[in-house]
């Protein structure tokens, strides 16, 4: 997942109009593709927005009304479903056709791997209601939130991919990050709990599990599909799906960055916080 949320911060007019035109014009493009031009496979997408939508009312009424716990714990969900989706459909691929074919350029353009779909397709409904809840709640800060940007990012690369049914397995591997998103998530409902002082061996493993899985499941694997996307750029026709991922892969990097920025800060803040209790 994506940059840090903030917790009830009050932004711009214009931020959160912008953004929520954007996701208003996304769901009229979707529910039409859908209902008036037949494309049942693209169900999931509203299947993945009514399921967290609903989880997100469970939580509510059943734990906690504080809309940043509630999301976090929603997310949490998400990346959980979302991680063992991927790695079920890179496993199951692994067995069927072997490693050496399946990062060939036509299987990560033009295939699409058994349950990639309908996972992309999944994972594409909980921007949206990810988006509109933060919208909702202003989970959000900045005249640019980082949050809201990496989901417009997010649903355009994806509804556009899912549209041409093209790039499908290359948006599938960007999911991997789903894996440290797990870790990024548990440590803020630990802490929104009021978990703050936990065992120390505990909270020593969930920052190696963090940092573990921030490079190497989200830094290096982003790095890996940017480069791939690079040398195998003679091998795309000409048009928007080249330009179009190498922006959202430069966009993920970007915020891979900003990302790792804020994890060093906690990570120092908590390291400073238990010298003083020691």
């Amino acid at each position: 997942m994506p940059p840090q949320r903030a917790g009830g911060a009050a932004a711009g007019g214009d931020t959160s109009a912008f953004f929520a035109a954007t996701l208003v014009l996304w769901a009229v493009s979707v529910g039409f593709e859908i209902g008036v031009r037949g494309r049942r496979e693209l169900a999931p997408v509203a299947a993945g927005f009514a399921f967290f939508q609903a989880a997100n009312a469970a939580v509510r009424a059943a734990v906690s009304r504080d809309p940043l716990f509630v999301n976090t714990a929603v997310s949490l969900l998400h990346s959980s479903l979302t991680s063992a989706s991927v790695i079920f459909v890179l496993v199951n691929q692994w067995r069927n056709k072997g490693l050496e074919n399946m990062f060939e350029h036509h299987e990560l353009f033009g295939g699409s791997w058994i349950g990639a779909y309908s996972a992309l397709c999944f994972s594409c409904g909980y921007f949206a209601y990810d988006q509109l809840d933060m919208l909702h709640y202003r989970l959000y800060s900045g005249w640019i939130p980082g949050i809201l940007m990496h989901h417009l990012i997010l649903l355009i690369c994806f509804t556009l991919a899912l549209y041409r049914n093209v790039t499908i397995n290359y948006l599938i591997l960007t999911l991997v990050c789903e894996l440290h998103s797990i870790f990024l998530h548990i440590r803020k409902v630990r802490r929104m709990a009021g978990f703050r002082n936990f065992n120390r061996k505990v909270v020593k493993l969930e920052w190696a599990l963090n940092w573990t899985t921030f490079v190497t499941a989200r830094v290096l694997c982003h790095i890996l599909i940017t480069y791939k996307l690079i040398t195998d750029a003679h091998k795309f026709d000409k048009g928007i799906e080249l330009p179009l991922a190498l922006l959202g892969m430069a966009g993920m990097n970007l915020l891979n960055i900003f990302l790792g920025l804020d994890l060093f800060k906690a990570y120092g803040r908590e390291r400073n916080q238990q010298r003083h209790r020691d």
